[in-house]
Formats: structure tokens, sequence, C-alpha cells
């Protein structure tokens, strides 16, 4: 309705017939409002806004008299055809703005295989809730659904040995939303250690919180203890399984260290476990978590695992930041749906989520052994990283541009990261090869 969007300040000098007259003029201008279509009755816009007759009348008599609409006797007011006035800003975005490019050759990683995604099972579990209607009249709980808490809980353990209670779990959509929830918990005025371009997701939040982030150092067994001891940091963030050594994760010499050195220095620790259950070439090892459940938070999502576009994940608060959490949770709205939270919860329940994985494993195993081959007959070294599945070759990104290959983009000037995730199988070899002749 029209009468929405015209605000009127009353304690404005201006005449109120003049801000109807400008609010009406500048949708019309932007094309909010389209030419030939018809304006509210003189008697609605009166009733809506609590205005006088007159006061209307004067407006649409202005907009009149300037050519913006039209009097039809016996009809009522219409826009006049052809009126819309682009602002230079809409303008220029909208000459800016370019179609997004579809890539013969993917190694981007922004997707999962369509041929091992598990859409029409998934489409079931959130079809048997939705015919629940008792359970979708209220409110999804702040925390997380309590249902999801639990299956989460003994899930998270038996996967990754994560140990917490499910009451200490926080469901949200993406680990960034929990990063702003755990920085508010925290405080102001904290440091952060985190190798660089680790995730920048949460290097954004704590920006955002005007936290100091300093990069640390690392070999091949990830962060070292003499970098943490230089930065000195009320936060470490870490993901035991993209450090040092991508293929093969933090060994359980270094996540013994780290721990000691937090509990010593009254910091904390952030385990990112993004896919730390996705391991296909090496036994998965257990979560830091489990070894220093005291001084470490965990954080686990789904995007790879199950679907991108199914945005939960979960974090495990410890008992200190918890005793924090549930004097504000009900300051925090839940931000997943509350149907995919239930469809999630009895999908994990019923087996289905560590089926699909065990699927996952050998199917992954098989796409990375291809990629090697295939990288192998045109490149002599290589980095691979098993859990963020990827590998990363020698040669200037840069040169991929304008081709039918889309790659990651690395930190490094002469690297070339690709992922596997999303392309077809059939398209590896035939990708690798057109990446071969544009750098060589």
């Amino acid at each position: 309705m029209l009468s929405d969007f015209i605000n009127i300040n009353r304690n404005d000098n201006t005449p109120i017939y003049t801000q109807i007259y400008r609010e009406i003029k500048k949708a019309i201008e932007n094309g909010n409002i389209k030419g030939e279509e018809k304006l509210p009755s003189v008697r609605k816009i009166c009733a809506d806004l609590d205005v006088s007759k007159t006061t209307v009348e004067t407006a649409y008599s202005a907009l009149c008299s300037e050519g913006y609409i039209i009097n039809v006797p016996q009809k009522g007011y219409y826009v006049e055809k052809g009126i819309i006035i682009e602002s230079k800003i809409n303008s220029r975005k909208a000459e800016n703005k370019k179609p997004d490019k579809v890539y013969k050759y993917d190694f981007s990683g922004k997707g999962i295989d369509k041929n091992i995604s598990n859409i029409k099972e998934w489409r079931k579990y959130v079809k048997d809730i939705l015919n629940k209607e008792y359970l979708l009249n209220t409110y999804s709980e702040n925390q997380g659904e309590t249902e999801l808490r639990k299956a989460l809980s003994k899930y998270a353990f038996s996967s990754r040995g994560v140990k917490t209670e499910y009451n200490n779990i926080v469901v949200g959509s993406g680990s960034q939303t929990l990063i702003y929830i755990l920085c508010g918990l925290l405080g102001l005025n904290k440091t952060v250690a985190m190798e660089q371009n680790s995730f920048p997701h949460a290097e954004q939040v704590f920006s955002d919180f005007e936290y100091k982030i300093k990069y640390t150092e690392s070999d091949s067994k990830g962060i070292t203890i003499e970098s943490l001891e230089k930065c000195c940091p009320d936060i470490i963030l870490i993901n035991p399984n993209n450090c040092g050594n991508g293929a093969s994760g933090m060994p359980i010499t270094r996540k013994l260290e780290i721990i000691k050195y937090a509990q010593n220095h009254n910091a904390i620790i952030l385990e990112d476990d993004y896919n730390g259950e996705l391991r296909y070439k090496s036994h998965p090892s257990a979560c830091l978590q489990s070894y220093g459940t005291d001084c470490t938070i965990y954080v686990g999502s789904f995007s790879r695992i199950l679907l991108p576009s199914v945005r939960i994940s979960f974090m495990c608060l410890n008992e200190s930041l918890f005793s924090k959490y549930i004097d504000t949770k009900d300051n925090y709205n839940q931000t997943t749906s509350k149907i995919e939270q239930l469809a999630l919860a009895e999908y994990i329940k019923d087996g289905k989520l560590e089926k699909h994985l065990r699927k996952l494993r050998r199917y992954y195993k098989a796409k990375s052994d291809l990629m090697k081959s295939s990288i192998k007959k045109y490149f002599e070294s290589y980095e691979f990283n098993e859990t963020a599945m990827y590998f990363e070759l020698k040669g200037e990104y840069e040169l991929l541009k304008n081709s039918d290959v889309k790659a990651m983009r690395a930190s490094g000037d002469n690297v070339i990261r690709l992922n596997f995730s999303q392309i077809n199988s059939e398209l590896i070899d035939d990708g690798i090869k057109q990446i071969y002749k544009l750098i060589k």
C-alpha cells in the first residue's frame, strides 16, 4: 500500500501536503510506482495518514501540475507513463553489475558435487517436520532446539571426540554468527592470535569488535609456541585440520603444547573444526577440545557434509563462558530455521548423517586420487590439504583470468589453489590440462 511508505514528520515545519507530494514524487521517479498505476483515492490516503481531504488534494494537484500524475474523471488518479529518473548511484550500480560467469572447470570450492549431495533424503526429513504443524506454531529456542542440541552432543562426541553437555551447545546460522556471540561474552580489548588468511570471516568479526589481530608463525606441525609467546593473545584461533602439513593435520604433541600455553596464560582457544570429520585418506583424530575442555571453545558446521545451503553451525562453550551466556541468551534471537534444526535432529538420530559421511569419505578419496593422478601428469610438485579438499600448484593466479577455469585465491603470490569438492570428476583431467597450458 502506498500510504505505508509515505513518511510524515509532524514535528517538521514543512507543510504535510508538501511531504506527501515529495514522497509520491520520489516513488514515481525511482520506479517504485509504475506508469499507468492507479493511486489510492483521496479518501483512502486521508484515512490511512490521518490527514485532511484538503491536504491530500493539494498534494495530488501539485503532482498533476508537474505532469507526474493525471486525474481521470470518475476513475481516479493515475501515474503518467515513462517517468523513471534513476539516481547517478543507481545508474552506476546498474552499469557496473555484470552477470556471474559460468565456468566449465570450477575449482573454486563454492559448492559440493551434485553427484554426492543427499537432497532427496534431506527433503524427506524437512517434509516430515512441515507435516507436524504443532511444532511450527512457536518460535525457535534462542539457544537452538533442544532435540538438535542433544543429537549434536552425541554426534560430535562419536565423530570428533567433543566432550560437552547438550546444554553447553549454542546453535547458529554459520560460524561467523556464533563468533559474534562469543566475542560479546569475552568483552572488549582482546588480542587474537591466528594464522594469516586462515579464517577471513572470523577476522571480520574480530575487527568489528576492534580486537587486535596478530598473525602467528607455523611449522610442519602448525602454530608454534614461540609465536604465541610473542603475540601474548587472549584468544587463539586455530583449525587443527588445516595447518602446517594439511594432509595429516596437527599432531597430538602440538595440540597439548597449545592447550598448556592457554591454561598457563589464561587464554581461550577457539577451535574451528571445519570438515574435521571429513578425512578419507588418514584416520580422523580427536579434536583439540577433547584434550582441553576447560580452555577450548569448539565450533563445527555441516556445509560440506550436508548441503552448503543448510546454514547450521554449533558452538560448544566451556563452563565459565556458558554461565555468562545463560544470563544474556534471551537477548539473542535464533538465526537458524526451526524446521531445518528439527529435520537435522531427526536426520542425525536416525543415523543418516553418519551413513552419508561414510559415503562421502569413499567418494572424496576416489576423487582426490583422480585429482592427484591428473596433476602428476603435468606438474612436478604440489601440496595437498585433505579436509579442505584442495591442491596447491605453483603458478600465477592471474593467468587464469578470462579463461574457462575458476580457482581459489591463495595467500601466496605464486600459488594456484584448486578445490575438487564441486567439479564433476569427468572434467578434472581436462581442467588440469587447461591450467597447465595457461601457466606454461
